[in-house]
């Protein structure tokens, strides 16, 4: 891969959420230990010079909530998120069709959606090239504020299967 024209895909699963009784599953809350632990990922980002250029994010209140964290964690270098409702039980094809349709001017994307359609994009997108480790951590549990993050030389168009370097999987508990 030439340096140059890599480009960073990171899937982000939602921070821990709540089980109110009589609420919808939509409309479910973060925990309060996912308000502890939503900020670490976009800390991470910050740290690791990985912030994104565009976040897409699922319309459901647990994603918009764990969002709002990463953004106040990137500051005055976060982009205007984008809320998807097909993030939403969005299955990996679904979820990749949307990253498929991601402009080229884009470099570095945020996903931010649930299982298991997170995880099972990360397992179809991981190239023979990743680490090892992290596609082992990833593959055998994926944790509410777990991380994927690839990189990939090709066109957000030509993202399909095995063509992306995983180079981590980032776990953080407050």
């Amino acid at each position: 891969m030439a340096s140059h024209h890599l480009k960073r895909l990171m899937l982000l699963r939602h921070a821990k959420s709540d089980w109110p009784r009589n609420v919808e599953d939509f409309e479910r809350p973060l925990s309060s230990r996912g308000h502890r632990d939503a900020p670490l990922p976009g800390r991470w980002m910050v740290e690791n010079d990985a912030v994104p250029d565009l976040i897409l994010c699922s319309s459901a209140l647990r994603t918009r909530q764990t969002c709002t964290w990463i953004c106040h964690e990137l500051g005055d270098k976060a982009p205007t998120p984008k809320l998807e409702e097909q993030l939403y039980s969005a299955t990996a094809t679904a979820i990749l069709s949307l990253i498929n349709h991601v402009p080229e001017t884009v470099t570095s994307l945020l996903i931010i959606t649930h299982m298991p359609g997170v995880q099972e994009l990360a397992m179809r997108l991981a190239s023979v090239e990743s680490d090892e480790g992290a596609v082992m951590d990833m593959a055998t549990h994926y944790p509410t504020s777990g991380l994927s993050v690839f990189q990939h030389d090709r066109r957000w168009a030509e993202l399909d299967g095995r063509d992306a370097v995983m180079t981590g999987f980032v776990v953080q508990r407050a």
